[in-house]
Formats: structure tokens, C-alpha cells, sequence
């Protein structure tokens, strides 16, 4: 995996910039930063550009809780951001879907044993 993507990678996908988050959410930016920080949310540059978020992290108007436990995972395994996001929003072949849309339909434990195999 490398550590650039191209613009084109995430194209298909809803994207939430720091403002709409703080609006989506209803809480402060720091708030917001603070979920970053917290690995609650994960954020990239795409292009250089501001911070965004995608909108599938986002439920019922709060971080997806298991997302954290996997972003974590996959810090620990030594994943840029980059490569994380990528990991989370590409088909995963064990998986057959996206990470985080088996995050979503419950099947946290099955996500985190694929991404501690990355390792």
C-alpha cells in the first residue's frame, strides 16, 4: 500500500468537511478536532486540500463507535491515515465489501481480526 492516493480513489464517496461536521454533529470545531485526535474519526487531506471526513463514518449523528477500535488496529499495524482510509472505504477481498460498510452491518470483530492480519 502507498502512501498517496489519487483524487480519482475517493471520488465515489460522500465527503464532510471540519464545518459540516461541526453542523452534523452539533458540537464546537475543537470538538470535532478532538474526535480526530481521539482516533473517534479519521481525516485526510485529499488533494492537500481541508480535512474531511467521509459521511459513512458518520451515524445517527455521531462517529461510527466501532470505527475507533479498527483505526487504532490499524495505527498499531503502522497505517499512514492514507492507507488506513483507503483500507476502510476499498473492497476488502476477505471481507467482500468495504471495512466500514461491514463495520456498519455489525461485524466489528471479523473487521478487526482481517486488519491485525495486515500486520
Amino acid at each position: 500500500m502507498t502512501d498517496s492516493f489519487s483524487d480519482q480513489q475517493f471520488s465515489d464517496h460522500q465527503w464532510l468537511s471540519i464545518p459540516d461536521l461541526v453542523q452534523l454533529l452539533g458540537v464546537s470545531q475543537s470538538r470535532v478536532r478532538q474526535l480526530i485526535d481521539d482516533k473517534q474519526l479519521l481525516a485526510i487531506r485529499p488533494g492537500g486540500g481541508p480535512l474531511q471526513v467521509p459521511a459513512a463514518f458518520i451515524r445517527d449523528a455521531a462517529p461510527v463507535p466501532e470505527l475507533r477500535g479498527t483505526l487504532i488496529v490499524l495505527a498499531d499495524d503502522g497505517f499512514t491515515d492514507e492507507q488506513a482510509m483507503s483500507w476502510l472505504l476499498e473492497v476488502d477481498d476477505s471481507l467482500g465489501v468495504p471495512p466500514i460498510t461491514a463495520l456498519l452491518a455489525g461485524r466489528k470483530a471479523e473487521v478487526r481480526r482481517v486488519a491485525q492480519a495486515l500486520a
